[in-house]
């Protein structure tokens, strides 16, 4: 690996050229991506990668001006300084304000490689090129934005934050969701079942600890081979696998903690506690995300969670 010192005038040319491209791939990458759901992001990212190959094309005519046709390959990874880049298809979340963020971090890097490469620059016309990109890149650091202005008018803008919002609900709330019910609810009939039968709390932690675990194993599993996601719009299945295995753990884990407490009346207590908690938890989240009516989510998350703890003391006095 070599400092951007090092280089001589045509290898920073290679180096301008190799920046261009991949900068004018990762644009096209964005708007092939957003394409489908956020048209109107996508032209503003299509703009841009046509930017990148108009500076890429005079960039090479000034290279071959100079050097000839053979261009050295020149990467971004051979070089100090540079940040690396996460590709479109392993940014997560994928959206129109996670590539905005990106781009805007792309033309920072890249007007600062050419204000440092100017300096170097030996021979006028390249020192002038390349001062010409930096300013140009300079402007482009609210490139976006200015796209964004000319492309996507109030009523697109508001759809697709509309648009995004329910991805995200698809893919991450609702599986969340599912597994913090189920973790939450399911959980407690063993729980205070255990507790109850034996008064003692370390039997009723392991037996929480064990059905947090398996639950959260299981509704992993369930989620993830529930769909592909390809035709319902819900994401990768073992992302929202993951998410809904977690969010079921915790749920169960929650009221399973206070146990670890030596003094049964005081866990009994602490854990009722935290069962309250989570089901207001839940409720808010159906109110904020699922559109349903506060009072409606209250009845329906504390009447079964009521009859599931039901269940468990009954079980465990018994």
């Amino acid at each position: 690996m070599r400092n951007l010192e090092s280089l001589s005038q045509q290898e920073i040319l290679a180096l301008a050229i190799a920046l261009e491209e991949d900068d004018e791939r990762a644009y096209a990458d964005y708007a092939a991506r957003l394409r489908p759901t956020f048209p109107a992001s996508a032209a503003v990212f299509d703009g841009m990668r046509d930017e990148e190959t108009s500076h890429r094309t005079r960039l090479i005519e000034l290279y071959r001006t100079w050097f000839g046709q053979l261009i050295p390959w020149i990467r971004r990874e051979d070089i100090r300084g540079f940040v690396r880049r996460r590709p479109a298809w392993l940014l997560q979340p994928f959206g129109v304000d996670t590539v905005r963020r990106q781009a805007s971090a792309m033309e920072i890097e890249s007007r600062r490689f050419y204000e440092r490469a100017a300096a170097r620059a030996s021979d006028p016309a390249v020192r002038q090129l390349l001062d010409d990109l930096a300013g140009e890149e300079r402007s482009h650091e609210h490139r976006a934005e200015a796209l964004a202005a000319e492309k996507l008018p109030g009523d697109t803008r508001r759809q697709e934050r509309d648009a995004e919002r329910r991805l995200f609900v698809l893919q991450v709330v609702q599986p969340g969701l599912a597994g913090l019910m189920d973790g939450s609810v399911s959980t407690l009939a063993p729980v205070f079942a255990a507790a109850f039968a034996t008064q003692r709390s370390h039997d009723a932690f392991v037996v929480g600890m064990a059905a947090s675990l398996g639950a959260g194993i299981s509704m992993g599993f369930a989620e993830a081979l529930s769909d592909d996601g390809t035709l319902t719009g819900r994401g990768h299945p073992w992302i929202r696998g993951f998410v809904c295995g977690l969010m079921t753990t915790v749920g169960g884990v929650g009221h399973t903690l206070p146990f670890l407490a030596s003094d049964f009346r005081l866990a009994t207590i602490a854990a009722v506690l935290v069962v309250a908690l989570e089901l207001t938890v839940i409720t808010w989240v159906r109110h904020r995300y699922m559109d349903t009516p506060t009072w409606s989510a209250a009845l329906q998350v504390g009447f079964g969670g009521a009859l599931v703890f039901a269940t468990g003391v009954l079980l465990g006095k018994s």
